[in-house]
């Protein structure tokens, strides 16, 4: 059994890729690591599988997309950071889906719903599915922003944010006197809920406001340089992502 696993975080990919390896429900043969809209397009275009993990949120995209591009009729089983309501929908259409954060057992109750709806698997609720929650999520940005401080909690304004950093295991608010907070949220879910005019991610990492940008320095067309304010320590060079570059040019000459 062919196994493509759609998943940008590094971590959430090589958790999965293990548990699928040592489970016993499903035979495996190989298992595909894809980490982009674009990636997966490409492969599916070429390539078939007997069954999809999906993440829904990608650095370059919407899971959406994918099926824009290209036909897909296998099996999907959705890794997925939506709220209750997303929740209610995925169960209206009888596919499945796996909460993050997710524990073995889930993943393993997961693959005994697949072997259940395998033969009658039907690709067009999965998507009927996909495009609710798409177009039925709340459209409010944040402006404001709950952190622990010590034993007590702040609620920080959007503009005093400066940027939002992606560390190990946790995402990290720094303010722009200076300080930073653990904040319970994940780089690629929180760019969705912030306003695009003045946010903007620039790589894997860095979630920036407009404002916490000081310099921009060109080292070549390719190779962009920022240098922030406050300056993160031990963050250096902080780079722009070549995917994002077309992008980023276009969100500063907005």
């Amino acid at each position: 059994m062919k196994i493509a696993i759609v998943e940008d975080e590094l971590l959430a990919s090589t958790y999965l890729k293990t548990l699928l390896e040592k489970q016993t429900v499903i035979s495996v043969n190989e298992i595909y690591t894809l980490r982009s809209v674009q990636q997966s397009v490409a492969f599916f275009k070429e390539n078939k599988v007997d069954l999809i993990f999906m993440d829904i949120h990608l650095g370059d995209g919407k899971s959406l997309e994918i099926f824009k591009e290209v036909e897909i009729f296998t099996p999907i089983i959705f890794i997925t950071a939506y709220d209750s309501y997303a929740i209610q929908v995925f169960k209206q259409f009888t596919i499945d889906y796996i909460l993050k954060p997710f524990e073995e057992e889930e993943f393993i109750q997961a693959l005994h719903k697949y072997n259940q709806i395998r033969e009658s698997y039907d690709i067009t609720p999965t998507l009927q599915s996909l495009a609710t929650v798409e177009n039925n999520q709340p459209a409010t940005l944040k402006n404001r922003f709950l952190v622990y401080n010590g034993h007590k909690l702040r609620s920080i304004e959007q503009h005093d944010v400066a940027y939002f950093l992606a560390s190990g295991k946790h995402l990290f608010l720094h303010t722009t006197d200076g300080n930073s907070f653990i904040y319970d949220d994940t780089i690629k879910d929180i760019i969705h809920k912030l306003d695009g005019k003045i946010f903007f991610k620039i790589n894997r990492k860095f979630v920036v406001h407009i404002n916490a940008i000081a310099e921009i320095i060109k080292h070549s067309s390719q190779r962009i340089e920022i240098i922030l304010a406050p300056h993160p320590e031990g963050e250096s060079p902080i780079l722009i992502s070549k995917a994002q570059l077309a992008d980023w040019k276009l969100w500063l000459n907005t």
